[in-house]
């Protein structure tokens, strides 16, 4: 599955010096091993938004979309 990130997401990224965290969770991602990333369905579970880790601070959100997997960032803290 194809993940898909918006620029804004890629310079908060950047900003932060996650990037490398990011593909590679990214890369687990797209690879079927959702267990690696610690993929999981946020309540209310009719919203249908997952969260993935990153690191221990930060967390990739995101919905199914076209065909693709649509993230966000969200700082755990």
């Amino acid at each position: 599955m194809k993940v898909y990130e918006t620029d804004e997401v890629v310079r908060y990224l950047r900003k932060r010096n996650i990037i490398k965290p990011y593909l590679k969770a990214k890369s687990y991602f797209e690879a079927g091993h959702p267990q690696a990333i610690r993929l999981k369905l946020l309540k209310p579970k009719q919203h249908k938004e997952y969260q993935f880790r990153i690191n221990t601070k930060y967390r990739g959100r995101g919905f199914y979309k076209e065909g693709g997997f649509l993230v966000t960032i969200s700082d755990h803290q």
